[in-house]
């Protein structure tokens, strides 16, 4: 019985892999330039072989039948017939004899005693009478030229590839430029430009790299306003809500008890806590945050954003016997901040158990619910959006992201294999002494591993 995939049918032969610098316009001309530089050239050389050949042959050819006819006349004349001379002489090529043994005259380029020469022969008699030149010269005419013509299409073929090469080089260079402000755009650096000088000055002539640089400049300058724009309505929006919520507070604690009031209270302080959300928002936008660093013991501190919380959160902490506690270099209130959203998360959102598992200077919170949208693991946390279902996040992942960005954390979204929303933050672990004091601003106590 023949195996799945035992059968040429059934393989499936793999391609062979190109070599990425194979696939760069760098790579790609100088394969088209020396291709065709090296037809050009062959062409070129053959023409000139051809010709030169064709002129020399008939110079020799014209030679050795002149040569003929004084050999006939004298042979005629019963006259001495001179050196190399004679009917059927040695060394005459088999062909040409048996063409002038035919009736007919001709020549033919052969060797006499070693040397090349030029054949002439005759019908005599029934014989064949033949003579010869020497076509040593001739022949190392020829062998020169083309010797000639091969040290000169290499020549030519490496001044080409190197006029080339400098050529697109400079294209390469400028379209790399170009990548290169695109990539720090994406990553959200809005002042970058790349600024072509030929897109500086409108008369003079534009090459398609200066038009592609002019439009990513465009969208750049149109982008960043548009962000602007949105950042300043967000921060004046939050900004001018303060002070009418500030008075709205004021009055709902004015309320005499009862539901009512407690709703009311109940609103007011939503609404405070998103228009501090916004304006948090707004200044991570801005760029404008400044971190205060320093060496924190992970697993306290972890246990002191679980007790804020006021959750049922539980801590596993991955240390190995024998190992020194771990200590990171972050800005506490940042980072509580963004354990805080992601406990808060996935508390609101999803289902417990949740588990805030610490493993060395990575931290992850996994939660047992439908675990998080499509969109989120690939394009990360978006502001306000919801699926059709009505699943969805607030502003909660968007600030943990952007504070984590800010303190040099990496943090991660992806959906447990089981099931379930996992948040993983990776920090920078201080390289310091394990056995060192921790420096001010840590916390060297150290509590039960277990949440609340």
């Amino acid at each position: 019985m023949r195996r799945p995939g035992a059968g040429g049918r059934g393989t499936k032969r793999r391609r062979p892999r190109v070599p990425s610098w194979a696939a760069t316009l760098t790579w790609k001309s100088a394969v088209f330039i020396t291709v065709m530089c090296c037809a050009l050239a062959a062409l070129l050389g053959v023409l000139v072989h051809t010709e030169v050949t064709r002129q020399t042959v008939g110079q020799a050819r014209e030679k050795a039948l002149s040569r003929l006819a004084d050999v006939s006349t004298a042979y005629e004349t019963g006259e001495e017939l001179p050196p190399g001379s004679g009917i059927d002489p040695p060394g005459l090529p088999a062909a040409l004899r048996a063409l002038a043994t035919s009736g007919e005259r001709g020549t033919l380029v052969g060797d006499h005693n070693g040397r090349p020469a030029m054949w002439a022969a005759t019908p005599a008699d029934g014989r064949a009478l033949a003579t010869q030149v020497d076509y040593t010269q001739s022949a190392r005419t020829i062998d020169s030229l083309d010797q000639a013509i091969v040290g000169s299409s290499l020549l030519a073929i490496g001044a080409t590839l190197l006029v080339g090469a400098f050529a697109v080089t400079r294209v390469t260079r400028r379209l790399h430029q170009t990548a290169r402000v695109a990539r720090r755009i994406s990553a959200g650096d809005l002042d970058a430009r790349v600024r072509d000088p030929r897109t500086a000055d409108p008369s003079r002539p534009q090459d398609e790299v200066a038009i592609v640089a002019g439009a990513l400049d465009t969208m750049a300058s149109t982008l960043q306003r548009k962000l602007q724009t949105e950042q300043r309505f967000t921060a004046d929006v939050a900004h001018e809500l303060r002070t009418p919520l500030t008075g709205l507070s004021a009055a709902a604690e004015l309320l005499p008890p009862g539901r009512p009031s407690e709703l009311v209270r109940d609103r007011v302080r939503a609404m405070r806590a998103l228009t501090e959300d916004l304006l948090e928002i707004s200044r991570l936008d801005a760029r404008t945050e400044q971190v205060d660093l320093a060496v924190h013991e992970l697993v306290p501190l972890v246990e002191r954003v679980v007790r804020a919380s006021g959750t049922r959160t539980a801590i596993r902490v991955v240390r190995p016997e024998g190992t020194a506690p771990v200590r990171v270099e972050t800005d506490r209130r940042r980072l509580e901040r963004v354990l805080g959203n992601l406990i808060a998360n996935a508390h609101r959102h999803g289902r417990p158990p949740v588990v805030l598992t610490v493993d060395g200077p990575v931290v992850t919170v996994r939660d047992h619910g439908p675990g998080f949208p499509d969109y989120l693991p690939a394009d990360g946390p978006q502001r306000f959006r919801t699926e059709g279902s009505g699943k969805g996040h607030g502003l909660g992942l968007t600030i943990a992201a952007g504070q984590a960005a800010v303190i040099g954390a990496g943090l991660v979204f992806r959906n447990a294999p089981d099931g379930g929303a996992e948040a993983r933050v990776t920090l920078p672990e201080y390289p310091g002494p394990d056995d060192g004091p921790p420096q001010p601003g840590s916390d060297p106590k150290t509590g039960p591993h277990h949440g609340e």
